[in-house]
């Protein structure tokens, strides 16, 4: 037994035991150790082996008899197959994949980070939940509530033509407010991420289209970069300026603008609502689409969230995008859409031929976190703390002489720096032995050659006393390498 691992010693017990079986180590009929038995010889307590052999017996694996304790079921799984067959090697020619295969999207990797990642003393990483900060009883409790018989049917059932009432209802009345936002259940598609609904919005506004082309901000988000590519438009990029993106610079060709004006990925700009309005006059007088990825909204840690640029829309023209992934947790992968309906309609009908709809009890528990005031308190939680950290890294970056990209894009939960002279993705490999993890900028950037002297700095998932020291030591390591 493992008692370093995550997984406790009862579901380490139940594991190693149904695999034996299913691997047909043993027969049915076979007779296990005794609770106590067991308990004496692995070390463990005895309730331990009881409750992970009832647990067996409830699945299937194990059977009881008087007097005779716990044996291997007559139906357990793998029992029939005791002597399995040696796998053979494929008869005649294989088949050349690499010609069969078109080889553009397994190079698609975006940004990476180090799997030992959350082992590193000083993670500057960004989107990343934050142990620490979660209210894991919270969201058992609000999970145990999604998988009792009441909500069996919802969890459950396949719901392609609609999505969890619930949810939509609590996104509409608990988070749409918030960005001063509004909208009806047939104006909202619960998606697979933000990620999801940026490839859905995109195939629909494309496919077929002669020449599509799209404007992207310069840096920008990596993946949609790719996405539209793989997609067969024409991503543009387009610098920003203090205020966000530069409208004066906008093709005439594009038809559509993918813009983040809470918080720009990576730089942090928030988009002024002088800018906002520019946008808006520009698509109208264009007749553009505008996709808002309301990117981090949550995280506006020193001032007021801005209005969404939805919000000021009084056209349609405007598709807003949001995502429960930098508030609660990226594994969630939840988001959703919000745009006319008819939009919503040949969404929906995208997402059923790709993958249906998201897991009902994925919504099920997120509908509970919202609808119980867990997700508000949450999110309050956790802007107090990113508000500390925050000072607490703006005060270590002067101190140790590391100056901002962008000086006034500050109130998010990463800064954007410039480090003149070093190669960040070079200095990256160098001090990850020291445990400091850091975001390399170049492949933000849609250039061929991009600048290697940028980096994303965040402090969302290091805790706020290792912040000082971390910067010290990464202030050391920019001076050896400039």
């Amino acid at each position: 037994m493992d008692r370093e691992r995550r997984a406790g010693l009862q579901m380490q017990l139940q594991e190693a035991i149904s695999s034996a079986i299913e691997a047909g180590q043993f027969a049915a009929g076979d007779r296990l150790p005794s609770t106590r038995g067991l308990a004496a010889y692995l070390g463990i307590a005895r309730i331990t082996v009881t409750m992970a052999y009832q647990s067996l017996v409830a699945d299937g694996y194990l059977m009881t008899a008087p007097r005779s304790g716990y044996r291997v079921s007559q139906e357990a799984p793998g029992v029939a197959a005791a002597a399995r067959p040696e796998p053979k090697p494929p008869e005649g020619p294989a088949v050349d994949w690499a010609k069969r295969l078109p080889e553009r999207y397994g190079l698609v990797t975006g940004l990476t980070k180090p799997a030992n990642w959350r082992s590193l003393r000083y993670p500057f990483i960004y989107g990343q939940a934050d142990p620490l900060l979660f209210p894991h009883d919270a969201w058992r409790d609000c999970a145990r509530r999604a998988l009792g018989r009441r909500d069996f049917d919802v969890v459950a059932g396949d719901f392609r033509q609609s999505d969890d009432a619930m949810l939509v209802s609590q996104i509409i009345m608990r988070s749409l407010p918030g960005r001063d936002l509004y909208a009806e259940p047939q104006q909202l598609l619960v998606t697979y991420g933000a990620q999801n609904a940026l490839w859905l919005i995109a195939r629909l506004l494309f496919d077929g289209r002669p020449a599509p082309a799209a404007a992207i901000e310069d840096p920008g988000y990596p993946e949609l970069r790719e996405l539209l590519r793989l997609s067969g438009v024409r991503a543009v990029p387009v610098p920003l300026d203090e205020e966000g993106l530069r409208v004066d610079l906008i093709p005439e060709d594009v038809q559509a603008l993918f813009v983040m004006p809470s918080h720009h990925a990576p730089t942090g700009i928030t988009m002024s609502m002088r800018r906002r309005q520019e946008i808006l006059a520009l698509a109208e007088a264009r007749d553009l689409v505008v996709i808002e990825d309301d990117y981090d909204f949550e995280m506006n840690v020193l001032r007021r969230p801005s209005p969404a640029l939805k919000s000021l829309d009084r056209q349609d023209r405007v598709i807003y995008l949001g995502s429960f992934s930098k508030s609660l947790f990226p594994g969630l992968r939840l988001g959703y859409l919000l745009a006319p309906s008819p939009v919503v309609e040949e969404a929906r009908g995208l997402r059923t031929l790709v993958a249906r709809h998201p897991p009902g009890i994925t919504q099920r528990t997120t509908a509970y976190f919202l609808a119980l005031g867990h997700y508000n308190a949450h999110v309050r939680r956790m802007r107090d703390e990113f508000r500390v950290r925050c000072r607490l890294m703006l005060d270590s970056l002067a101190e140790a002489g590391i100056a901002l990209a962008k000086p006034s894009a500050v109130g998010g939960a990463s800064f954007w720096i410039e480090t003149p002279g070093v190669h960040t993705r070079q200095l990256a490999e160098r001090i990850l032995e020291a445990g400091i993890l850091i975001e390399p900028g170049a492949p933000f950037f849609a250039s061929e050659r991009p600048p290697e002297s940028f980096m994303r700095l965040a402090f969302s998932s290091i805790p706020r006393e290792r912040i000082a020291e971390g910067i010290a030591k990464l202030a050391a390591a920019l001076k050896e390498a400039s």
